[in-house]
């Protein structure tokens, strides 16, 4: 079942696992604010072992591994995927505090790229040790460091 997460009132629900998680869900809220005054569009998430969460995890897993041939170690507990404004957005938030998002234009193939976000708190990732991070402050998640990759194949 899904759930639309509230960026004022910030919950840990979905993502108490994580060892990072109040930071985890800070970053989660950061990302339902931004589609809420960008595009007036609620953020809903659902677990990552639900049908449809399991479709993302793995469309996502597969850009990965294609792509630059990287496989995330933690596990995913939420998903998401929807279109806005001709633009499919994936998201999947994995255990360790590691948000990844997929932003793929449906009409025009200069527009697509792989973000990765880390929680507050969290060490980067072995299999994303050969990116760099920049930092930015938010509010809600304290300090998200975050990368990026353009995407070349089609999905």
């Amino acid at each position: 079942m899904s759930q639309v997460v509230d960026f004022t009132h910030v919950s840990q629900a979905g993502v108490e696992r994580s060892p990072v998680a109040a930071a985890l869900a800070g970053l989660r809220a950061n990302e339902a604010r931004y589609f809420n005054n960008k595009y007036d569009h609620p953020f809903a998430v659902e677990p990552a072992a639900s049908e449809a969460g399991a479709k993302t995890v793995a469309r996502v897993a597969h850009i990965l591994q294609a792509e630059r041939g990287i496989v995330i170690a933690s596990p995913a507990l939420e998903a998401t995927t929807f279109e806005v404004e001709g633009i499919r957005w994936d998201y999947v938030f994995y255990e360790s505090g590691l948000s990844i998002n997929v932003l793929y234009t449906l009409g025009d193939s200069k527009k697509r790229a792989v973000g990765f976000k880390l929680s507050e708190g969290m060490d980067v990732p072995a299999e994303l040790g050969k990116f760099k991070f920049a930092r930015q402050k938010s509010k809600l998640a304290g300090t998200i460091r975050g990368s990026f990759f353009v995407i070349k194949g089609t999905y």
